[in-house]
């Protein structure tokens, strides 16, 4: 008789255990982050997990930990960061759904749908939500909007982007590309130069030349 190769804390990580836990919660849903189903998944001892984790909710503790500290976190970082413009800053900003290994947005959906159930995740999805729109509102306090409008710009480029992506909008690269400036100029109210231009363009791969073709 063969003896299985079970892996032992040694050889399977906390991170293993968090990854596996993320991967399931993004296409199974929180019901399903269980430590028989993911030990399973990492031919490992259950037992292993209580090497890092005293129980479930530390681990789905560890789960929203790790959100925040990638989804919010990229949205405030990117909303912070030294622009020239307010066109180049807002273009920090759609870095964060573009680039890989910024925003996650089947995470952020996935916590959304975990959050329609459980009142402790709703809570800190709205203190997440907050974190983000007021981080845009500074962003547009810092180029000269007026409190008000600061705010309702940082509502609409939120709330915008997040509906985009629920509705599982399929715009192809090219037409990001070709409708980067009018979102630009929507959004801020400021007509993008060349460089701005430039920038917002971009981020799909393309260049202003290749949109002259």
């Amino acid at each position: 008789m063969t003896k299985k190769n079970v892996r032992g804390p040694q050889r399977t990580s906390r991170d293993d255990w968090v990854t596996a836990a993320l991967d399931t919660l993004i296409s199974d849903g929180v019901d399903s982050v269980k430590v028989s189903s993911l030990s399973a998944k990492l031919d490992c001892a259950r037992s292993s997990f209580y090497w890092y984790f005293e129980n479930r909710t530390d681990l789905l503790d560890a789960l929203l930990d790790h959100w925040q500290r990638t989804n919010t976190e990229a949205i405030v970082t990117m909303a912070g960061r030294p622009a020239k413009t307010i066109n180049l800053a807002l273009t920090n900003v759609f870095s964060c759904w573009v680039k890989k290994g910024y925003f996650n947005t089947q995470l952020d959906f996935a916590v959304r749908d975990w959050a329609r159930r459980d009142g402790s995740v709703r809570r800190a999805l709205d203190i997440s939500d907050d974190a983000r729109i007021l981080a845009l509102k500074g962003m547009f306090l810092r180029y000269g909007y007026v409190e008000s409008e600061a705010a309702t710009r940082a509502k609409i480029v939120y709330f915008t982007q997040i509906g985009y992506e629920a509705l599982d909008t399929r715009d192809s690269d090219l037409v990001r590309a070709k409708t980067g400036d009018d979102y630009l100029f929507c959004l801020t109210g400021v007509r993008p130069t060349t460089e701005e231009s430039t920038a917002i363009v971009g981020l799909t791969g393309y260049s202003l030349n290749d949109l002259m073709d």
